[in-house]
């Protein structure tokens, strides 16, 4: 048989974490050698959507790790057609890769060498918070998640700096904190594990459940003034809040 797929693209600075992470996601186990990403590295996830409910079902979801290298910035822009969802990644002990998530964002936004900055400042570091979630929110309506990686690293004094300047705060999305050496870090049942369920579920439903099922192509066809294929209006929903979910079957909201 047969399963229904989505696509969700990892994000980050090179030697952030992002392969580590995929491995634990996809394979329930630790990278025993980590290596810099030429291109793009694709693992597959098969997930329970809604869980022991009566909604459940399963999805096979693509885990594209993409590398992080600016020598390759240019051919990136391949790997972010027909995604569903944003895993954004930053090393906590490099706060530098955490001021660049803003410019990973822009780089999707940009894929297609559209000027979207246009008419605003010069830069998105030079963008207040105000001018950057109003851009996100019209061109990235898909859901976004955000990793800090190497969380055995750091001590208490440095992860609570991290929370209070959480790139995540300013998006409204989750921010999940892991030792991608420790099988611990996503056990069934742990905060963690709950989230990246939660963002899991959330990107199906947005592609399968929502009455605007676009993917980030599609929107960015629409924005140019074409009409998405796969979507019967022009409604446009927050990547930051909870989308309206129909019943399939029954034609019911849920």
């Amino acid at each position: 048989m047969s399963l229904d797929k989505v696509r969700v693209v990892f994000l980050g600075d090179t030697g952030c974490g992002k392969s580590s992470l995929v491995n634990l996601i996809a394979n329930n186990e630790v990278l025993a050698n980590s290596w810099t990403t030429v291109g793009c590295q694709i693992e597959v996830k098969l997930h329970e959507y809604k869980e022991d409910t009566s909604h459940q079902k399963q999805f096979f979801i693509e885990l594209f790790d993409v590398g992080g290298s600016i020598s390759h910035k240019i051919s990136r822009n391949i790997f972010y057609q027909q995604i569903n969802g944003i895993v954004l990644v930053h090393d906590l002990t490099n706060r530098k890769s955490q001021d660049n998530l803003k410019n990973w964002l822009f780089e999707i936004i940009n894929k297609d060498g559209k000027d979207v900055l246009k008419g605003t400042n010069a830069s998105a570091d030079d963008m207040d918070t105000e001018q950057f979630l109003g851009i996100c929110q019209l061109h990235l309506q898909i859901p976004i998640l955000v990793v800090g990686t190497k969380n055995d690293l750091i001590d208490e004094k440095q992860r609570k700096l991290s929370k209070n300047l959480a790139f995540a705060q300013e998006l409204g999305a989750e921010e999940i904190y892991i030792n991608s050496r420790e099988l611990r870090s996503i056990q069934a049942g742990s905060t963690n594990a709950v989230k990246l369920q939660k963002f899991f579920d959330k990107v199906i439903e947005r592609k399968y459940f929502t009455r605007d099922n676009s993917t980030f192509y599609d929107r960015q066809r629409k924005i140019a003034g074409l009409q998405s294929p796969l979507s019967e209006s022009n409604r446009y929903f927050s990547p930051f809040t909870s989308p309206t979910i129909v019943d399939i079957d029954n034609n019911n909201n849920i």
